[in-house]
């Protein structure tokens, strides 16, 4: 079976590639469980000095994947949120908490859940074929696993709103104008400078990046745990919804949904 995140370290960086490339690196529970368990091993590793996150393919992430089936609830409703609280939010929760860097490296798209993921990362780099996306509107649910927060503290509240609620593209080079991302490289050298400075954080004085991270953490993002919980609890209230119904039959029928409100 293919690994679902490839784990590589070298020269104190651990890579770790999220590794379905022929479904555009779509989260399963399975690949997000692999993630989190890569995540931890990095951190704890003492001869891991920095973590450089990246997908295989053609695509960062395309967030979750629509065909893994639901989990349901006692009542027979879609379980929005368990996921979220025993998979994806501990994920973003451990890249903010690794006592070392996370740069993200992002080429094609970074939705849903991918976007999120590259959002959490302390330093974010992309190619000039990146775009970040955050369509949930359109399935009639709320943006989850701390994309709201990410974005309103880097681009604001007026832009993150247009975001999230009109479900628009963000192409690289606008990232980087509105300050969602570091850089912008041509996408065959995208890799090669996210090595380079993966390479070089790793070369820096680890105890003190770590506590540049606690100190920025503990300014911006202070409240991430219960921001986190707060999504959990407002996603899972969409399963009951017309609207969350609609939004993903009409995904899976390619339409434009009909929303009413209910």
């Amino acid at each position: 079976m293919t690994e679902l995140v490839t784990v590589e370290q070298r020269l104190g960086v651990a890579h770790l590639e999220l590794n379905r490339p022929e479904a555009l690196n779509a989260w399963t529970p399975e690949l997000g469980r692999a993630l989190l368990a890569a995540l931890r091993t990095a951190s704890a590793d003492p001869e891991v000095r920095a973590i450089l996150l990246t997908g295989a393919g053609r695509a960062f992430s395309a967030g979750a994947d629509v065909k893994s089936p639901r989990e349901l609830t006692p009542a027979g409703d879609p379980d929005l949120s368990v996921r979220l609280r025993e998979i994806y939010n501990p994920i973003v929760l451990a890249v903010r908490r690794a006592p070392k860097p996370v740069i993200a490296a992002v080429q094609g798209a970074a939705a849903g859940l991918g976007c999120s993921l590259a959002l959490s990362c302390d330093l974010l780099l992309a190619g000039e074929s990146a775009y970040f996306l955050l369509a949930f509107v359109h399935l009639g649910v709320i943006p989850d696993a701390g994309a709201s927060l990410f974005l309103a503290e880097r681009v604001g509240a007026l832009r993150a709103a247009q975001l999230v609620m009109l479900g628009e593209r963000l192409p690289a080079a606008r990232a980087l104008e509105w300050g969602l991302v570091n850089a912008v490289h041509p996408d065959d050298d995208l890799r090669d400078r996210a090595d380079e400075l993966a390479q070089r954080l790793a070369a820096g004085p680890t105890v003190a990046l770590a506590n540049m991270k606690r100190v920025l953490f503990s300014a911006t993002q202070a409240g991430l745990e219960q921001h986190l919980a707060l999504e959990a609890g407002l996603q899972q209230a969409h399963a009951t919804t017309e609207d969350y119904h609609e939004g993903v039959r009409s995904f899976k029928e390619k339409r434009r949904p009909v929303f009413r409100g209910r």
